[in-house]
C-alpha cells in the first residue's frame, strides 16, 4: 500500500529523533514540518528533506492535506492541535504527556472520538528492548503471578543543566518521568484499582518535586512501587536505564543494570544480558530510550493503516494520564486514592 502521509508539528528537541525513527522505518512520507519559529522547521526540513515548512499550523494542514499529524510540541499546546487536527479529520499522534491536567486530557479523547479520528500517543518507554524481554520471560518461565514489584528510574543525572526551563515547573517528575514509569507498570502488572504517593523536593533551586515514590494496588492483587528521582546518588545508576523487579509465587525476575535479566526459581539464578539495538542516528549514551522509539512507531504506523492495535491508543494511555494526576492528588492530601 502507498506510504502514509505525515505532517509534523514541532520542530524542537526531541523531533529530530522522531523523524529519524519514521525515515528508518519507511512506510511513511514526511510531506510538511510546522515550528512557531520558521527558522528551526526549516533547519529540520532541510535535515529530514521535508518539502514544505509553515509557521501557521491550519495553513499546513489545510494545504498539504496529510494522512495523520506527529504532534511533538511542548505539553500546554497538545490540546490545541490535537483539537485542530480533529477539526481537520486527521488521524493523531500526540507525544507523552497527553496533557498538562486530566480534564483536557479528557477533553481531547472527546474530540477526536466526535471526529471519528484515531488518537494515538507516543509512549514509546514500554517499547525499550530490555523492558520488553522481562515481560516476554516474566510470562514464559513458569515463575506464576507476581504479588511485588518494584520499577526504579533513580539517578543524579544533571537534567537541570541541560533543561533549565524545567526548574520552573510546579509540577515535574510524576509528569515528566512519571508518565513513562507508571504506563510501564500497566504495561508489565496490568491496571491498578488504588494508589499512594509520597513526593519530595530535594533541590532547593526548583519549583517541583524530583522525587516521587508511588506504591500501586493492582487489580490483581499485586503490590508495585513506582520509585523515581533526579536527587539520588547511587552505586549502580546508569541513566538513563530503568530497573524492575517482580516477585512471583514461585521465584523472581530482576532487570538490572547494563540489561541484565536474572530469572531465580527453585533450581537457582540464569542471567542474560538484552541490549538495545544500535542506531546511526541514536546518541549512544540514549540508546535504550532512542531504540524504543522505532518500535513504538512501528506500532502506531501499524495501527494506521489497519495492521494492528495501538498499545497507546488515547483512550490506554488516559489511564495512565489517571495514575499522575491522582498521584498528585495522594501526594497532596496524604490519602491513598481509589481508582475506578
Amino acid at each position: 500500500m502507498p506510504n502514509l502521509r505525515a505532517a509534523v508539528l514541532g520542530c524542537g528537541f526531541w523531533s529530530q529523533f522522531q523523524l529519524a525513527a519514521w525515515r528508518q522505518l519507511g512506510g511513511v512520507d514526511l510531506v510538511a514540518a510546522y515550528n512557531r519559529t520558521r527558522s528551526k522547521a526549516v533547519a529540520v526540513a532541510d535535515r529530514f528533506g521535508i518539502p514544505a515548512v509553515y509557521d501557521d499550523a491550519e495553513v499546513m494542514l489545510r494545504k498539504t492535506k496529510p494522512d495523520f499529524v506527529d504532534i511533538i510540541t511542548d505539553v500546554d499546546t497538545h490540546e490545541h492541535f490535537v483539537k485542530l487536527a480533529a477539526d481537520h479529520r486527521l488521524a493523531v499522534i500526540c507525544q507523552k504527556p497527553m496533557a498538562s491536567d486530566l480534564a483536557a486530557a479528557r477533553r481531547m479523547v472527546e474530540a477526536c472520538r466526535k471526529a471519528a479520528v484515531p488518537f494515538l500517543i507516543h509512549e514509546n518507554w514500554r517499547w525499550q528492548h530490555p523492558i520488553r524481554q522481562f515481560k516476554r520471560l516474566m510470562d514464559s518461565c513458569d515463575l506464576g503471578s507476581p504479588f511485588r514489584a518494584r520499577i526504579t528510574f533513580s539517578c543524579s543525572f544533571p537534567v537541570f543543566d541541560n533543561q533549565p526551563f524545567l526548574r520552573k515547573l510546579e509540577r515535574f517528575i510524576l509528569t515528566d518521568i512519571g508518565s513513562h514509569i507508571l504506563d510501564t507498570a500497566r504495561f508489565l502488572f496490568g491496571d491498578a484499582r488504588s494508589l499512594y504517593c509520597r513526593t519530595q523536593r530535594v533541590n532547593p533551586s526548583i519549583a517541583g518535586e524530583d522525587v516521587a515514590t508511588v506504591v500501586l494496588g493492582m487489580e490483581n492483587g499485586a503490590t508495585v512501587i513506582c520509585e523515581m528521582s533526579y536527587a539520588s546518588r547511587l552505586e549502580h545508576e546508569r541513566f538513563p536505564q530503568t530497573y524492575v523487579l517482580a516477585e512471583c509465587q514461585r521465584g523472581s525476575i530482576e532487570l538490572g543494570p547494563d540489561y541484565w535479566i536474572r530469572v531465580t526459581g527453585a533450581s537457582g539464578t540464569l542471567s542474560s544480558r538484552y541490549p538495545p539495538p544500535r542506531y546511526a542516528w541514536a546518541d549512544p549514551a540514549y540508546d535504550v530510550v532512542h531504540a524504543s522509539i522505532l518500535d513504538c512507531n512501528r506500532n502506531l504506523l501499524a495501527a494506521l493503516t489497519g495492521g494492528a492495535t495501538a498499545e497507546t491508543d488515547a483512550r490506554d494511555n488516559l489511564k495512565t494520564v489517571e495514575l499522575v494526576f491522582a498521584s498528585y492528588d495522594s501526594a497532596q492530601s496524604g490519602q491513598a486514592v481509589a481508582l475506578t
